[in-house]
């Protein structure tokens, strides 16, 4: 491109890729976890546990789907698609929510049958099973967190949240298996009460996602500072006088613009054009911003 600038297409399409690599990662750690709580939760009598295998087993579900929107996502624009496939990032997004409303209820289904239908106590050794999985969730989470923020990615952010979900689900059971081994016979039920008390948390956790996911699909408008630092970059550029409209909205791990600039009113069509083309590649050029599309209106002074 003119002036440097970078190929945007291409740093979002990497982006897309190497937060599905990452998304790939949760998906094997998924199916490790899920074998270890399904292992102790059979062996060591607590429906918590089992339930957290179950929601592992759903997760790589949704994992799988956020994997392949970001695949679609990273797909330059065609004939079809001329703003390229960044829609689909969010929609993948949407899927995880649906999926994790579903699983909330399945647990919390499954939980009030086992308050109902007396069994044995958890084992103590279930506990540090759980240790180990709380830790590795919330490490996980937060490094998806991070690779979030970082690429811009509302779905990566989705994932994160789901990830600590997990976590919080895990740390329920835990409490709720303490309280059964504290306190011995009558307390048998108490993993299954924080069973229970976990769908709460994930389903709050979902309604986060959906709002999440449909700012993205509905083009929300980007946050003030945002904005403020794009009218900032276009006001720089020699030849702009002031701005008038600025709207910007989001496709999948970047930004498209649409800014409309004033100009002097003697300019000639062909410096009129310069300059457009000068804001265009200042907004495209800047990394920070993550912008891959520009479609700059030239308007006189008034």
């Amino acid at each position: 491109m003119p002036g440097g600038v970078s190929n945007p297409h291409l740093v979002a399409q990497r982006a897309a890729h190497h937060s599905a690599k990452l998304v790939l990662r949760g998906i094997v750690l998924n199916f490790v976890l899920a074998l270890v709580k399904f292992a102790g939760g059979l062996f060591g009598h607590t429906y918590a546990l089992i339930a957290d295998g179950a929601e592992s087993l759903l997760d790589i579900l949704s994992s799988s789907l956020v994997w392949a929107g970001f695949r679609v996502a990273a797909r330059p624009p065609d004939a079809d698609h001329p703003y390229g496939h960044g829609k689909a990032e969010p929609l993948a997004g949407l899927a995880v929510a649906v999926f994790i409303f579903a699983m909330a209820g399945w647990i919390g289904v499954h939980a009030v049958h086992e308050i109902i239908t007396p069994h044995e106590s958890p084992a103590w050794w279930t506990l540090l099973v759980l240790a180990a999985v709380i830790a590795t969730k919330v490490w996980f989470s937060r490094r998806m967190g991070i690779a979030g923020e970082e690429a811009g990615s509302t779905t990566l952010g989705v994932e994160a949240l789901h990830h600590w979900s997990d976590a919080m689900t895990s740390a329920a059971a835990f409490v709720g298996i303490s309280i059964a081994l504290w306190g011995g016979k009558g307390w048998e039920t108490a993993d299954d009460w924080a069973a229970l008390f976990a769908c709460v948390i994930i389903a709050f956790n979902g309604v986060g996602m959906v709002m999440k996911s449909l700012g993205d699909v509905m083009d929300a408008a980007a946050p003030g500072s945002f904005e403020n630092e794009v009218r900032a970059l276009a006001l720089a550029v020699p030849g702009v006088i002031t701005l008038d409209k600025v709207r910007m909205r989001k496709s999948g791990l970047s930004y498209l613009v649409d800014i409309q600039v004033r100009v002097d009113g003697d300019l000639t069509v062909r410096a009129g054009h310069e300059i457009a083309h000068a804001v265009k590649d200042a907004l495209i050029g800047s990394t920070r911003h993550r912008i891959s599309d520009v479609t700059v209106h030239v308007e006189p002074r008034k």
